[in-house]
């Protein structure tokens, strides 16, 4: 063998050494990124049951919201726990995504109803816990848009010739953007004047 060859085999290889550690290094910048989002919204699951009891003295008969608010925030830790443990399964992403946004929605129905409810809204409590939620939500935002970066880099760079190559025959599968709503946006109110 000439050692043209044998130099173009060192370079080939080299090479795509080089891609494959591309890869893994978008692919961990990918679950870092999904770390900051698990921090935010266990803050975010933290937060909901006390939101819950302050409402509570004030919607008795409402029992059925905060209920809601209460099986919909457990469904979201649960499938923030599956996605946490493997944040590149787009399945498990997926599913935390709808998982949140009807957590987003009992969300946003729960504080449609405390607008109904002047001692409630007053309350400082529920003040102080609103506005803990709301900053909790931008931050959610800040992380999920970093997150989504991340993910939007690591899939294009496995799809790009020839990295594409090595992606298949290395279980580089591809990730999932996570769409998150937040409670304020979930229930917009409408307008009309007709």
């Amino acid at each position: 063998m000439s050692v043209t060859i044998i130099v173009l085999l060192v370079v080939a290889v080299l090479y795509l050494i080089s891609i494959y550690n591309r890869l893994i290094m978008a692919r961990n910048s990918a679950r870092n990124a999904f770390a900051q989002i698990d921090v935010q919204l266990t803050r975010r699951h933290d937060l909901i049951p006390n939101l819950v009891e302050v409402a509570k003295g004030y919607l008795q008969h409402e029992r059925q919201t905060l209920e809601a608010v209460i099986e919909a925030r457990n469904r979201a830790v649960t499938g923030l726990k599956a996605a946490a443990a493997n944040p590149t399964d787009a399945e498990a992403v997926g599913a935390l995504a709808g998982m949140e946004n009807q957590l987003a929605g009992a969300l946003g129905r729960l504080f449609a109803l405390a607008e109904a409810y002047p001692d409630l809204k007053a309350d400082q409590t529920m003040m102080q816990l609103s506005e803990e939620l709301t900053a909790t939500e931008n931050k959610v935002a800040f992380a999920r848009q970093a997150y989504n970066d991340a993910v939007l880099g690591y899939n294009n760079s496995r799809e790009v010739f020839p990295n594409n190559l090595v992606a298949s025959n290395f279980g580089f599968a591809p990730m999932q953007l996570l769409e998150i709503e937040s409670a304020a946006k979930a229930e917009v109110p409408r307008i009309s004047f007709n």
